[in-house]
């Protein structure tokens, strides 16, 4: 195994003190290089997003690489798949019609830029109906900041990949031919402000605050509960190499007699892994095994919430949430601390009170993490499947 030791994507972004249109089409750049060669090579990858992009180290110059190709596939020329696979906010519209070929892999690379450009994707919805739907629309917003300060080459390019119609959206060769990629070192460099480095920001440490808190339930479950979920996975993992795939969760929950689509499987498998290597290892399968059967304890919730809340005032403050979302010496930016507050905080008396935090754990308050949303209703029925 290679190891990369550079980090995620976002996380390498929002650590620049200053981020410019120039960068993005620098880093774009490499991800169609590597979707051209997977194409050469008859591969699909069909899961490319931000986590599946890490540095190879820690240096400014360092390689951008791609990993997790747990669900990628060879293809023939003009072979078709109808497999609904991928992280939803970036399907591609045939994805869900059923009926795809290697196109998916340039969409999913433009709505990637799309992120780069203002921070937040093109298309999102509270439910994954909502966001199907909004794939389908397609109607993609370049009004928001700082969209009116970037290039027109830029929106030609992200328009051209994320066209609707497979058959005349730009191939990964006509994306890299494209003038504003051909000429990337020419590209604007003045700095897409703080807005769009403060939204890439909260993207990942949103997620991460939730799964931190999924992570102090599991710990305060009783041994007898997380043991018999452990034997669960051994039953599941038929090869007994310590992961569960797609196919050995689908066969384990038919096996058990609770039956799911594919399509839920799919997102059972994407809102769990969190280390987004394509498969379930059996602390993930443990962790979301109790997601919502436990968030919905009060008794674990209330635990859960006063491990953060940490001079027992009845609040999770500004330095409280700070303290969770800092691993070793790097934690966000007080921009992005806000943004989180001010999602989660109904009431706006800047802190996170009991009930809104119940509120979080339970209805998937943080829609800006398009990486790895699962609607409430799903992941609660797949949840309580995996239980059973």
């Amino acid at each position: 195994m290679e190891l990369c030791e550079g980090g995620e994507l976002f996380d390498r972004i929002v650590k620049r003190g200053r981020y410019t249109e120039r960068a993005a089409a620098n880093i774009i750049k490499t991800i169609v290089e590597v979707v051209k060669v997977c194409h050469t090579h008859g591969v699909i990858h069909r899961d490319l997003k931000p986590e599946n992009f890490l540095f190879a180290n820690q240096s400014e110059n360092s390689p951008l690489k791609a990993i997790d190709f747990g669900l990628s596939v060879f293809f023939q020329p003009g072979e078709s798949f109808n497999e609904v696979v991928g992280s939803p906010y970036y399907m591609a519209p045939e994805v869900l019609k059923r009926n795809y070929g290697p196109e998916v892999d340039v969409w999913s690379a433009g709505v990637i830029l799309y992120i780069l450009l203002c921070g937040v994707p093109p298309f999102w919805a509270e439910t994954d109906e909502g966001i199907a739907r909004a794939i389908i629309r397609s109607v993609v917003n370049f009004e928001r900041e700082p969209w009116p300060k970037v290039s027109q080459n830029a929106k030609d390019l992200v328009k051209r990949m994320l066209d609707t119609n497979p058959y005349t959206r730009l191939t990964a060769q006509e994306v890299l031919d494209h003038p504003w990629l051909r000429n990337a070192n020419a590209a604007p460099d003045i700095s897409l402000g703080e807005t769009v480095r403060a939204r890439l920001q909260q993207f990942s440490n949103m997620n991460k605050f939730k799964k931190k808190a999924l992570r102090v339930v599991v710990e305060h479950l009783p041994v007898e509960e997380v043991n018999g979920i452990k034997k669960m996975f051994s039953m599941m993992d038929t090869d007994k190499n310590g992961t569960l795939t797609l196919e050995e969760l689908k066969e384990g929950l038919h096996i058990i007699g609770e039956p799911v689509p594919d399509p839920e499987i799919q997102m059972l498998l994407e809102a769990a892994d969190t280390d987004g290597n394509g498969t379930l290892d059996c602390e993930e399968f443990v962790t979301v095994s109790v997601h919502l059967k436990k968030i919905s304890s009060e008794e674990h919730l209330n635990k859960v919430f006063n491990y953060f809340d940490k001079d027992g005032s009845g609040f999770i403050e500004t330095d409280e949430l700070r303290e969770a979302l800092t691993e070793g010496d790097h934690g966000p930016n007080e921009q992005v601390i806000q943004d989180i507050i001010s999602d989660i905080d109904v009431d706006k008396d800047g802190r996170i009170s009991y009930q809104e935090f119940e509120l979080m754990m339970t209805s998937g308050a943080d829609r800006r993490n398009a990486s790895r949303q699962v609607s409430r209703k799903v992941l609660k029925t797949l949840s309580q499947n995996l239980c059973k």
